[in-house]
């Protein structure tokens, strides 16, 4: 109820003047975000001899409203405090303890599950506090084993040379979980945020930076992994020139709408190739979630859609089997048919929706029918005609079978009485 009637839902927050009740209906005390507060407001420096009007005009609310918001953001933020397990080093038996405390829900959890989006409504709308809202934040990660942590708690833990906030949106928590985006950081052992809410991309539209740490998108292109040294750095422009031939004919294969660029991965370890988006456009969750909406504007769509990127493993034997192929000039109908199903396949993977789905569709059945080892030319089977004499008979007989059953239900019954 309290997002179905967001934008016309106010505060139950009572104004007293000198302990004299002036009115409960002053929507501008406090943002919608926190418009679920239940209170009373006491001043003394408002006027008793005046219009509620000229009240609401007076230049005092306005210390009134930002003292307030403080106020509620302080104690939001001591519930959270009051949740957080303190570090005790008195052996099993207090490890025992807080396991026990854990699976209870905490106070500041059962607060998140009912206004965590206000909160996020709060970081997008709320420009000055943003910063206080932020550290009120709560998700699940690669490393919380499905328990809420803070933004606070993820940069405590983050590596030696680790510079980014890495965190990656989808639909739902298993998705994100087994994205292919996510190989190379959890192989590296790198905490990733996990965010499944609608909300969540919009969220860090407005939200780039926590503790001077950026927020880097897992499924974003030019994906760093802290500092390289300097032999990492030579081999992987080597691996790049090792691979040009086929990046090079893959991205003339694939049409310039489709594809910017295609190139070798860093992210990848047992994915053959990913399709990511450009650093400043839409990632493939938030073009999903913008085409689901009712009153979509295409042309914003089109400009706004992130540039996409082929970023192929160059370990995986597909991708070298496609290299040998490319190099030895051997790469005809085929060839070009299993490079673009490829890519058919990596958008699907990534979370786009397919522009043709009816060509890959066919793609996919002439591969299918090439290893069942089914001749190009075989044709399906046309449906055998049913002559009127015939198809009146059968239904004659089928009228027939009918009426039998029904005599033996109705016998069964009399049987019965």
């Amino acid at each position: 109820d309290f997002y179905d009637s967001y934008h016309s839902r106010s505060a139950a927050l009572k104004l007293y003047v000198r302990r004299v009740f002036i009115s409960d209906e002053f929507e501008e005390l406090v943002p919608k975000y926190l418009s679920f507060l239940k209170g009373i407001v006491d001043s003394d420096t408002l006027p008793l001899n005046v219009s509620r009007e000229m009240l609401q005009q007076h230049s005092s609310l306005k210390t009134i409203k930002k003292k307030l918001v403080r106020k509620a953001l302080d104690m939001i933020r001591k519930l959270a405090e009051e949740d957080e397990p303190e570090e005790d080093a008195e052996g099993e038996e207090a490890a025992e303890e807080g396991a026990e405390k854990e699976v209870k829900e905490t106070k500041y959890e059962k607060f998140w599950k009912e206004y965590g989006k206000a909160i996020k409504l709060g970081i997008i709308e709320d420009s000055p506090n943003r910063t206080r809202l932020s550290k009120l934040l709560r998700f699940t990660t690669s490393k919380s084993d499905g328990k809420l942590v803070s933004l606070e708690q993820y940069v405590e833990r983050m590596q030696e040379g680790q510079k980014q906030i890495y965190y990656l949106a989808g639909n739902s928590l298993e998705e994100v979980q087994n994205s292919a985006f996510l190989e190379r950081l959890l192989k590296k052992d790198l905490e990733v945020i996990y965010f499944t809410d609608p909300l969540d991309e919009y969220l860090m539209q407005n939200l780039t930076e926590f503790d001077d740490k950026k927020f880097a998108n897992a499924s974003k292109e030019d994906l760093s992994f802290g500092d390289k040294d300097e032999v990492e750095k030579a081999k992987l422009k080597e691996t790049k020139e090792e691979f040009k031939e086929l990046t090079k004919w893959w991205k003339v294969l694939l049409t310039t709408e489709e594809v910017e660029n295609v190139k070798v991965s860093n992210r990848l370890a047992t994915t053959p190739c990913v399709v990511v988006t450009s650093k400043y456009g839409w990632s493939a969750n938030m073009e999903r979630i913008m085409k689901a909406q009712a009153l979509a504007a295409d042309g914003k769509a089109s400009y706004m859609k992130g540039r996409r990127t082929l970023e192929i493993n160059p370990r995986h034997p597909i991708i070298k089997e496609l290299k040998a192929r490319v190099a030895a000039d051997d790469h005809g109908e085929e060839i070009r048919n299993l490079a673009r199903t490829l890519y058919d396949t990596a958008l699907l993977e990534s979370g786009f929706m397919l522009d043709d789905a009816k060509a890959f569709s066919k793609r996919m059945f002439d591969l299918v029918s090439k290893n069942l080892d089914i001749p190009d030319d075989a044709e399906v089977d046309e449906e055998p005609e049913v002559e009127p004499e015939e198809e009146a008979a059968e239904e004659a007989a089928e009228e027939e079978g009918e009426a039998v059953e029904e005599e033996a239900a109705e016998e069964e019954g009399h049987d019965e009485l």
